[in-house]
């Protein structure tokens, strides 16, 4: 059973069990008919506050495959969100009703406050700009099945490092394998926020920044493709400046190793040519199906021996408060506020951005 009742951040779990979750996938990839009633009469809520395909059906395929049951909604308005129920007030209830919880909010940290409001295993499966540790699941399990390996590979990771959500849990989950070595190729608008990088090289590991994807191409053995997302931005215009400067083709590709995979967390707009497609280096279709085994077995162990029961809420710091936007706690007043040292740099709990003092 995992230590945390919660998934919010891979870097709650150790190693070994994350370790465990690749190898149960495995099993149930390899044996999908023997764990066909594992979840019977267990219910599953999917509380998605922004648009998704793969994550929720990856979610609702791999319940259904278990014997569970699904329930939840895909659109805010479509809920007592759009009359002006507070996260916490749809945590409470739909906690009452499922046993599990996955939640999709375009609000850094929303994962984490909902943890602290529900009575059942709570799922980050996207927090606007900040983690998506079930994509980064599914990406290490497709590394570890195509690669063999998770330790010393160079990783080029490319378009946008500063939103790209599955670009900031996939490194600090690689990170805590040896040998790692990451190519960053993103303008400079773009770029991997600081305190990533930061991450990088306090664990012992080399990146460098490259402007050109045909440059970076001979260097890489993983080939991870990020689109531009429009939905980040707080104009058009800012968008418009960005989207399509990263082009994967056949010319590029060309220059890259043999033994190349290339990863991407989809959807894909025009980052990738549809000529790659057939290419054997081009994992991202295979990609969406290990995603549903590493979710199912990650299913299995949060439901291990799970009880309904609320976490003990912290008393929050009312001397000091976060300056993002974009954090859950500028819309969701009650959160009491939380944060934490680093390298004598106070950062919010939920968003793990730095804090202003007062």
């Amino acid at each position: 059973m995992l230590n945390s009742r919660h998934l919010i951040d891979l870097d709650h779990y150790t190693l070994e069990q994350i370790d465990d979750i690749l190898t149960l996938a495995k099993m149930i990839m390899n044996k999908p008919q023997y764990y066909t009633d594992s979840c019977h009469g267990k219910v599953m809520a999917t509380l998605f506050y922004e648009p998704s395909t793969r994550t929720q059906m990856s979610f609702q395929t791999a319940m259904l495959r278990l014997g569970g049951s699904v329930i939840g909604f895909d659109n805010p308005v479509n809920s007592s969100v759009s009359k002006g129920e507070t996260l916490k007030d749809t945590v409470r209830v739909v906690s009452n009703y499922a046993d599990i919880i996955t939640i999709r909010n375009p609000y850094e940290g929303a994962a984490k406050a909902a943890s602290m409001y529900s009575r059942v295993p709570v799922i980050n499966a996207g927090d606007g700009g900040h983690l998506h540790p079930t994509q980064t699941l599914t990406d290490i399990f497709t590394l570890k099945e195509t690669k063999g390996t998770l330790e010393h590979l160079t990783v080029g990771l490319c378009g946008d490092l500063k939103y790209g959500r599955t670009v900031h849990s996939l490194i600090k989950t690689l990170c805590r394998y040896p040998g790692n070595r990451f190519v960053l190729i993103s303008t400079k608008e773009l770029a991997l926020p600081q305190y990533l990088k930061d991450i990088i090289v306090e664990t012992g590991h080399q990146f460098q920044e490259i402007d050109h994807l045909t440059d970076a191409m001979p260097l890489l053995d993983v080939l991870y493709m990020t689109r531009i997302q429009q939905e980040r931005f707080t104009s058009k215009a800012a968008y418009e400046q960005q989207k399509g400067i990263y082009v994967l083709d056949a010319p590029k590709l060309a220059r890259a190793k043999y033994g190349l995979k290339i990863l991407h967390p989809l959807p894909r707009v025009d980052e990738i040519s549809q000529e790659i497609d057939d290419d054997p280096r081009a994992e991202y279709f295979n990609q969406t199906e290990y995603g549903m085994y590493a979710r199912m077995a990650l299913i299995l162990h949060m439901l291990d021996g799970s009880t309904k029961q609320l976490d003990t809420i912290p008393e929050g710091d009312d001397k000091h408060y976060c300056c993002n936007p974009k954090c859950i706690t500028q819309t969701e007043k009650y959160l009491p506020p939380a944060f934490y040292c680093h390298k004598d740099i106070l950062v919010c709990e939920y968003c793990e951005h730095a804090v202003d003092r007062e």
